[in-house]
């Protein structure tokens, strides 16, 4: 079993069609605009609005292992005695308590996946595997949920920020439509300072799973401070030359900071505050290069 912090219904961002997506918990990078901070961490884990917190003391009352207390009017969480066990969660009375991660089996999450099957196939649409990493979750489980939709003629995606060994990729790709492939920003000291790893691997991943055979849409999160220059674009479009890789898509994805109010309420520290999306001039700027340079459906977006 692998732990899910979300199984979204009706996705129209993440793959054709309409798609059920689903959202496993942990991640190998650090990006500083995350805006599923909630999926970082491999372990589930408890989420606290405490902004909203008017101090009523009974999720202290609720705790069976005394892991809250009261301190200057306020619940104090000790996390080596918590073990998630949800008595705090279901008696706070304004639901500011959320334990964020379920496990799942792979026989009960297909069953979940199935219930939309209708929409699929009348959409072109189907089940796309995200994260935090998908690809960094047990290969065994995520191949038999692979093999299943695949037995099942559902259309199967999966949204990938690469960074893991190529073993992994060579264990699903028989079962696996397209990926959803980010790359962030070619500038390796960048990418480790923005991202907390170089994109070696990344890119030689990127060029191996093309010379494998994968369809594979590029995507681009693109951000003034760091990649949102023409300059990094003209590197991107370079490599995928040099490697002879026709993405069938391309995405240019602006930034956002919607998921930046997640960060408090996980005790995380959203590192984004300085960080701006390229005005729409510039985006059509940055994609009209792609264009220029044979990629036509380069796209600005999900």
């Amino acid at each position: 079993m692998k732990n899910i912090t979300n199984i979204q219904k009706f996705s129209i961002h993440d793959g054709d069609g309409i798609r059920t997506s689903v959202f496993f918990k942990g991640c190998p990078l650090k990006c500083e605009w995350c805006h599923n901070p909630e999926t970082q961490r491999y372990e589930r884990e408890m989420q606290f609005d405490s902004g909203k917190c008017v101090g009523c003391g009974a999720c202290v009352k609720a705790c069976p292992n005394g892991a809250l207390t009261m301190k200057d009017g306020r619940p104090v969480l000790d996390g080596a005695l918590c073990t998630l066990c949800g008595k705090c969660e279901n008696f706070c009375p304004a639901g500011l308590r959320e334990i964020v991660g379920r496990e799942y089996t792979v026989k009960e999450l297909v069953k979940e996946l199935l219930k939309d099957q209708m929409f699929y196939e009348e959409s072109g649409g189907g089940v796309t595997l995200s994260g935090g990493e998908v690809m960094a979750m047990d290969t065994d489980y995520i191949r038999a949920v692979a093999k299943e939709l695949k037995r099942q003629d559902i259309n199967l995606t999966i949204d990938t920020c690469g960074y893991v060994p190529y073993e992994k990729f060579e264990a699903l790709l028989p079962y696996v439509d397209t990926f959803l492939y980010d790359v962030k920003v070619m500038d390796p000291e960048i990418h480790k300072r923005y991202i907390g790893a170089d994109n070696a691997l990344i890119l030689e991943n990127l060029a191996r799973l093309s010379a494998d055979g994968a369809r594979i849409y590029i995507r681009i999160p693109t951000i003034k401070e760091v990649n949102g220059n023409p300059e990094n674009m003209k590197e991107t479009i370079a490599f995928l030359k040099e490697h002879d890789i026709h993405p069938p898509q391309i995405n240019l994805l602006p930034y956002h900071d919607t998921g930046s109010s997640k960060y408090p309420k996980l005790d995380m520290e959203y590192k984004g505050t300085d960080l701006h999306a390229p005005d729409k001039a510039k985006m059509e700027e940055l994609r009209k290069l792609f264009i220029d340079a044979g990629f036509q459906n380069t796209k600005i977006g999900g």
